[in-house]
């Protein structure tokens, strides 16, 4: 009578980490609080009074208060707060929409000419945007939208949809093409590929597509200054207000940019997990 027997799984031991790890480790933390640094900085700064952010050298110990934050919000901070909310998730909810079958049009079935298609696209990001502002601004002028957030939309669109279409593409190459075969042999459609077999696998690389355009258009300010007013302007330009000819207030700038960032953070940090794995997708086999 044989008995059979069952190897065990070997577990792999690692050793202890040597002074190379923990060298890194440090460089790590340091690099991480660098960059942080300014960020910290604003927030304290927003604490502070006018004098106490103006000094020089700088004041390290003070008596935290909050008449910055109090006189942003006697500035009415909402209507900007509003139109950067309406502009960066329709925008951004516009990109998606037209970057992911272009995207399957340039990555699962490839048109003719793919890689100029490509280029076409990533050269208009290497325009500069004060070349294109005056022809914008004489376009915009001429239709009458001047100072109106459906056209800071229409521009955020365009000028996030080429990386949009970069990023999703790479996002559809690492789709087995059995599953595209197997739904076509079951007879599904194109929409219906894209919505029940595409989407749910890349849904990660969508949601760090959606984030980046996000981001992007909440913090553009360069057309936003010139094309937008009192109606249509965004949160950046409630910043620049605080720049006067009376001078800098610098306590009330970093309280308004405090406030201002926290939607990008918030949205950055309960994406989090998504975005790291949409932007790794792919780069394990």
């Amino acid at each position: 009578m044989t008995t059979a027997t069952r190897r065990r799984p070997t577990r792999r031991v690692r050793g202890p980490a040597g002074p190379g790890a923990a060298v890194w480790t440090i460089v790590a933390w340091l690099a991480g609080l660098l960059f942080f640094l300014p960020v910290a900085w604003m927030v304290l700064t927003g604490f502070k009074r006018e004098v106490d952010a103006a000094s020089n050298p700088p004041s390290w110990l003070f008596t935290p208060v909050l008449d910055g934050y109090r006189q942003v919000f006697d500035r009415d901070l909402t209507p900007y707060l509003l139109n950067s909310v309406m502009a960066s998730l329709l925008s951004t909810l516009l990109v998606l929409l037209l970057a992911t079958p272009a995207a399957y049009a340039l990555s699962i079935r490839p048109v003719a000419k793919w890689r100029d298609v490509l280029f076409f696209f990533i050269s208009t990001k290497m325009l500069p945007a004060v070349a294109a502002l005056l022809p914008i601004y004489l376009l915009v002028k001429e239709f009458g939208m001047l100072d109106n957030v459906w056209t800071m939309i229409i521009l955020y669109t365009s000028m996030n949809l080429p990386l949009a279409v970069w990023m999703m593409r790479s996002f559809l190459l690492e789709v087995p093409s059995a599953l595209i075969e197997a739904a076509a042999m079951d007879g599904a459609g194109l929409i219906v590929t894209i919505r029940r077999i595409l989407l749910p696998i890349v849904a990660p690389g969508l949601a760090a597509t959606a984030l980046i355009c996000f981001i992007f258009s909440w913090n553009e300010f360069f057309f936003a200054v010139n094309l937008t007013a009192t109606r249509a302007g965004t949160s950046p330009i409630f910043l620049v207000g605080f720049i006067t000819s009376e001078g800098l207030f610098l306590a009330r700038l970093c309280a308004a940019a405090t406030i201002v960032s926290l939607p990008v953070v918030l949205a950055g940090w309960i994406a989090q997990k998504q975005l790291v794995r949409g932007l790794s997708l792919g780069a394990v086999k």
